[in-house]
């Protein structure tokens, strides 16, 4: 079989490999990461068939319960009238972190079929949508409005370059959406304008990367800390991990002392 790879134009950046002392990191499940960006927003692109069978993409809104995504759409729209005919059909998400290159940015696709639902579940989704989307309030209960849940059967998000992964519905359902992440711009911002000798503590003495010059902090979960370095191999990217997971945005202070500590003591 033929190995699938980009190939080489010759002359494009190549990533310095880690090669001091390196910790091993938690990372969260791709369906952690799909929970947590699934839950970062409330819009997303939502692919449909048509009654030729033709993929139609639509930019929609949602809302969450427990994890499944809520829809509320008009049988007017060619949309409304697809979910009608094929029950078929999978949401696109982008997370809305600000990042220069978009492709860098992590994004999920959710794939499985819509239902409408009954009963107590209905109340449940009409809610969970009207809490999310609170200007629905304006059409939800209009007679060419429709309530669907998206049961998810199959994930997959992409956190980047080079970072991808796969999950079931059944996994995704189980997992939570991590609890720092979403949260975390003030404290990040916070730790690299004020404590860029504290990261560059973590990259050199945990992160692998003793001939860093700089470092900065991207993104932070319920297990450690995603930095960027720079060294003068070129740039690279390491991750640090907290001594114990954090459940709160709250535990995020303790946790990143913890790790500048640890790291000025090697």
């Amino acid at each position: 079989m033929m190995a699938l790879d980009h190939g080489d134009p010759g002359d494009a950046p190549s990533v310095p490999p880690p090669f001091g002392a390196f910790e091993p990191a938690r990372r969260m499940s791709a369906a952690e990461e799909a929970r947590t960006v699934a839950a970062s927003t409330n819009t997303g692109t939502l692919a449909s068939l048509t009654v030729e069978g033709d993929p139609w993409a639509s930019y929609i809104t949602y809302g969450l319960m427990g994890g499944s995504p809520v829809l509320c759409v008009s049988n007017m729209a060619e949309h409304g009238r697809n979910l009608d005919h094929d029950p078929r059909a999978s949401l696109s998400v982008v997370s809305p972190a600000s990042v220069t290159d978009p492709l860098a940015t992590s994004r999920i696709t959710l794939a499985g079929v819509v239902e409408r639902p009954s009963g107590d579940e209905m109340a449940a989704a009409r809610q969970a949508h009207l809490s999310a989307v609170p200007a629905a309030k304006y059409y939800i209960d209009y007679s060419d409005f429709s309530v669907w849940i998206l049961r998810v059967n199959r994930v997959r998000w992409v956190g980047g370059y080079g970072r991808m992964d796969s999950a079931l519905g059944d996994d995704y359902s189980y997992a939570t959406a991590d609890p720092v992440a979403t949260q975390a711009a003030g404290a990040l911002t916070h730790l690299n304008e004020d404590h860029g000798e504290s990261l560059l503590a973590m990259a050199r003495a945990i992160g692998g990367y003793p001939d860093a010059t700089e470092s900065t902090v991207m993104s932070a979960d319920r297990y450690g800390l995603d930095l960027a370095v720079l060294t003068p191999r070129g740039k690279a990217t390491t991750r640090v991990a907290y001594a114990e997971p954090i459940t709160a945005l709250a535990d995020l202070r303790a946790a990143t002392v913890e790790l500048a500590q640890r790291a000025r003591a090697r």
